[in-house]
């Protein structure tokens, strides 16, 4: 019996067989690629760690192909921590495993409940502690990472990210000419208080806790301010009692 190919049932039937033979071949190709998509992502989230803590000229060396090799040279993630909102460490959790990212997005997860990881480091024979943070942009999420020195206070350096903003202003923040205005700053005060840092427009930021903002950039730079002052917090009184 000869098959009518300008039936209706025939086209139906074809269009099937195609959507299955393609799903299949799709949900095949995302299987085998996602162990690399999982090595791709625990190689940029080290590169995004040592460009907090690292120069410029220092990161020019690092690509994806030798950045876990650097990145096991500063830091030891037997010595991370994972601190809860208050400061309080958190047993049985691994600091690299954690995504601060999932746990912004996920709206049922209590904040009680989030993680706050905080990698120890160490260039030039002196302690660095880097701190990761996540918040809202104008368009999606942002992120970063801020190290600060020995002193657990004064920024030494900073790396900021983006999904979404809108180049030439809110993706702006990536630039050094935004982080290099967070360096010296200090995330608490003599007596252990958390700094409230203001992102401020037209070059105002000469005061302390000032840090000039991003030019047409308003809402993601007020984003950056809010998950600046909001992430800092646990970290600030983690390191209070370390000074104790």
């Amino acid at each position: 019996m000869a098959i009518n190919k300008d039936s209706n049932g025939y086209t139906l039937g074809f269009a099937v067989v195609l959507v299955v033979v393609v799903g299949t071949i799709l949900a095949m190709l995302s299987i085998g690629l996602k162990p690399m998509q999982k090595k791709n992502e625990i190689v940029k989230k080290k590169i995004e760690i040592l460009s907090a803590m690292l120069t410029p000229m220092e990161m020019d060396s690092i690509n994806r192909g030798n950045a876990s090799e650097e990145f096991d040279k500063y830091v030891d993630l037997d010595n991370a921590v994972v601190l809860d909102m208050n400061g309080s460490l958190k047993d049985g959790v691994k600091a690299f495993d954690v995504d601060i990212k999932k746990e912004r997005r996920d709206k049922t997860l209590a904040e009680a409940d989030k993680n706050y990881p905080l990698f120890i480091c160490e260039k030039d024979g002196k302690t660095m502690y880097v701190i990761p943070v996540v918040g809202n942009g104008l368009w999606g999420p942002i992120w970063g990472n801020i190290s600060v020195g020995e002193d657990m206070k004064t920024i030494l350096g900073a790396s900021f990210g983006h999904k979404g903003e809108t180049p030439g202003l809110g993706a702006e923040i990536t630039q050094p000419f935004f982080v290099n205005r967070w360096l010296d700053e200090e995330i608490s005060d003599e007596n252990g208080v958390a700094t409230k840092f203001e992102i401020v427009k037209n070059n105002s930021g000469t005061e302390p806790k000032k840090v000039d903002g991003i030019t047409g950039g308003t809402i993601t730079s007020v984003g950056v301010q809010e998950m600046v002052n909001r992430c800092l917090k646990p970290y600030v009184s983690y390191f209070n009692t370390l000074k104790k």
